[in-house]
């Protein structure tokens, strides 16, 4: 998928509220943003695993303003939080949405689409303000959200370990591309100090 003002996309649970079969349904669809929980984003060919975390404080100056609830990031709106049709706000878990299809014909019939399975999943765009990374973990952290787009049900999810937004991608081909050249430059310097030892072993030896 390509991006937008460096936005990233990424994939998470989307679920709606039960009832009993004798009631009506309430039209509320939930999910989870973003979690606090360190995840997996992708594996490298050599087994190396790179990983991402988003701090519990990486939401507290973003613009969460006007966000969007839409299918696959795009087309038509559901539901806005300048409405009031979308919450989005913390929990202990993460940031989390709630969006009230209920005030359209077109949102209650998305609403069944995604209550019969349709759209198992949601992923939510956004841009990054503030990162950083560990090397020896091969873990980014994100410590500050710049804004949050929309959150959008998704026809079909992502896999992390083989499907990444082009920003995200752009971003650990930069860090996989340092980590193999500072790898290159260490095996030429231990190269280097082994030549260096034989050429003295070879001189003391002619001694």
């Amino acid at each position: 998928r390509g991006t937008k003002d460096n936005r990233e996309y990424r994939t998470l649970n989307i679920e709606v509220e039960q009832r009993n079969e004798s009631e009506e349904p309430s039209y509320l669809v939930r999910g989870y943003a973003s979690t606090f929980e360190p995840y997996v984003l992708f594996e490298d060919e050599d087994g190396t695993q790179y990983k991402e975390v988003i701090e519990p404080t990486a939401f507290d100056e973003a613009d969460l303003t006007d966000v969007v609830f839409r299918v696959d990031h795009e087309g038509t709106v559901y539901a806005r939080s300048s409405a009031g049709t979308l919450k989005v706000g913390f929990d202990e878990h993460g940031l989390f949405d709630e969006a009230d299809l209920s005030m359209t014909a077109r949102a209650r019939e998305l609403f069944e689409e995604i209550k019969a399975g349709n759209y198992p999943k949601q992923s939510f765009a956004f841009t990054v303000k503030e990162d950083s990374y560990d090397k020896k973990t091969h873990t980014r952290t994100i410590t500050k959200i710049a804004k949050v787009f929309d959150v959008s049900p998704v026809s079909f999810p992502a896999n992390p370990t083989t499907e990444l937004d082009i920003a995200t991608r752009d971003y650990f081909n930069g860090v996989i591309e340092m980590e193999k050249a500072e790898r290159l430059e260490s095996e030429k310097r231990e190269r280097a100090k082994e030549l260096l030892k034989l050429k003295i072993k070879i001189m003391e030896s002619e001694k």
